[in-house]
């Protein structure tokens, strides 16, 4: 497990890459996605840790300030592991490690968004305590809800 520097922009590109390719997501190309992401890392507000030893696994947390608090608001935009080292806890070690990161930073919560049918990824989430109800197991089901503001 390591937080990627610069240097790690390519080999980040080609997993993010590889993850919307596999999940049939729009993507560009690996160079155009690692000129933007040595971009993104130098920015400061964004962490990306690597595991494994291709790497194997990615996860790209974004941060910025709290309305509603002292802290630091974190959001986990991608989490990813190749196909071959699924099954054996790499997405757990990746989750830790990214919580861990977060709580580093000064973050005093972490939001995800999850596609229903992800059942793993729910899973794994859900084992971490993370909730889709608000305020307990018993509140309200929260929704994510996107826009693509270049469509229209």
């Amino acid at each position: 497990m390591r937080l990627a520097g610069i240097g790690d922009a390519h080999a980040a590109a080609q997993l993010l890459h590889d993850f919307n390719t596999e999940f049939g997501e729009p993507t560009p190309d690996v160079h155009t996605l690692a000129a933007r992401l040595q971009t993104i890392i130098g920015g400061g507000d964004t962490a990306i840790l690597l595991a494994g030893e291709g790497p194997d696994g990615i996860a790209v947390l974004r941060f910025r300030p709290s309305i509603w608090s002292s802290g630091l608001e974190s959001y986990l935009a991608e989490l990813y592991v190749v196909p071959g080292s699924r099954g054996r806890g790499l997405g757990r070690v990746l989750m830790e490690a990214a919580l861990d990161a977060a709580r580093a930073r000064g973050a005093d919560a972490m939001e995800i968004g999850v596609d229903e049918p992800d059942v793993a990824a729910r899973r794994l989430y859900e084992s971490l305590g993370f909730s889709n109800r608000a305020g307990g197991a018993d509140g309200p089901l929260m929704f994510v809800y996107e826009l693509d503001l270049r469509s229209g």
